[in-house]
């Protein structure tokens, strides 16, 4: 399971380099923006994939591979498990306007993956608190491919929901009307 969360990380971490890649080229290469242009039009889909994906990995880490979340493990999911709710809600209701709501958690939960995966690398010194709650936030429980850990997982998920998230592709124009 270590290895599939991994992949989907890793996934999750291309995709949002590939959307912000084919913006950055969309000026210049239709096909760039009709590939962005077809990832963001799935954004309400995507969204719900990735924070569905994020939510039931953890939830298997702990509740059956028994991995005790330390205290930013709780606040990473404080920020992920609403993302879920609020993309399925988003996707019934066919709800747009949604991403107002997803990229301000998205965004807080980023910041404490990043925290919390310089903390496991020994950039930044673990605090005292993390004992308090559990295992110390610098415990990792599994390191895939020598960089994939689950904050590092929690991290991708959180870019590629805030790239697909702002990442817009209405204002390009079409390179074939420019020449």
């Amino acid at each position: 399971m270590e290895t599939l969360t991994s992949v989907l990380a890793i996934v999750a971490g291309a995709g949002a380099v590939l959307i912000i890649g084919a913006r950055l080229l969309a000026s210049r290469a239709g096909s760039a923006a009709d590939v962005g242009a077809h990832l963001v039009a799935a954004r309400s889909q995507l969204t719900l994939a990735v924070s569905g994906v994020a939510m039931l990995g953890s939830l298997y880490f702990s509740e059956s591979a028994h991995f005790v979340p330390c205290r930013l493990c709780w606040l990473q999911r404080i920020a992920m498990y609403p993302i879920a709710l609020i993309a399925l809600i988003a996707l019934i209701r066919r709800d747009r306007g949604a991403r107002w709501y997803i990229v301000p958690l998205a965004s807080i939960g980023a910041l404490i993956s990043t925290y919390h995966y310089l903390i496991e690398w020994g950039v930044l010194n673990d605090s005292e608190s993390c004992a308090l709650f559990g295992p110390s936030c610098s415990a990792v429980w599994f390191r895939e491919f020598g960089f994939v850990t689950m904050a590092f997982g929690a991290l991708a998920g959180f870019v590629a929901i805030i790239v697909l998230n702002t990442v817009s592709f209405d204002s390009v124009s079409d390179p074939k009307e420019n020449s």
